[in-house]
């Protein structure tokens, strides 16, 4: 499991990415709560994911930020990742982020992404 914390900050809310190996949806449900077995990450407002199955099958969770699943799953497709989930976790730092939200979501892809390369 590669956690990076405390990527970045965007008017209050806090950002952290998470993923790993994943080869079955209950995989993927052990992953998270796995993740929320530290306080933190437990307490976040939102720990949206998306992993594209061994088997081709695809799944995500918003967690409640309506939308993020689906930009972390579109971007494992373009980059032809399989097999791993990634997880997005946001603390909601007050202030309503609008669309910027799917901006941050694939700002902190990313930043899994080139971590683990």
């Amino acid at each position: 499991m590669l956690i990076l914390d405390g990527i970045f900050t965007d008017r209050g809310s806090k950002y952290a990415v998470s993923g790993g190996p994943c080869g079955s949806a209950e995989a993927a449900k052990a992953f998270v709560k796995q993740l929320c077995r530290k306080k933190k990450f437990a307490k976040a407002t939102h720990n949206t994911y998306a992993v594209i199955l061994p088997d081709g099958t695809p799944l995500k969770n918003d967690d409640g930020e309506a939308g993020a699943g689906m930009v972390i799953l579109r971007m494992l497709e373009r980059e032809g990742v399989v097999g791993e989930i990634v997880v997005v976790t946001r603390w909601f730092g007050g202030t309503h982020l609008g669309g910027d939200r799917f901006r941050r979501v694939q700002d902190a892809v990313r930043v899994y992404l080139d971590a683990r390369a």
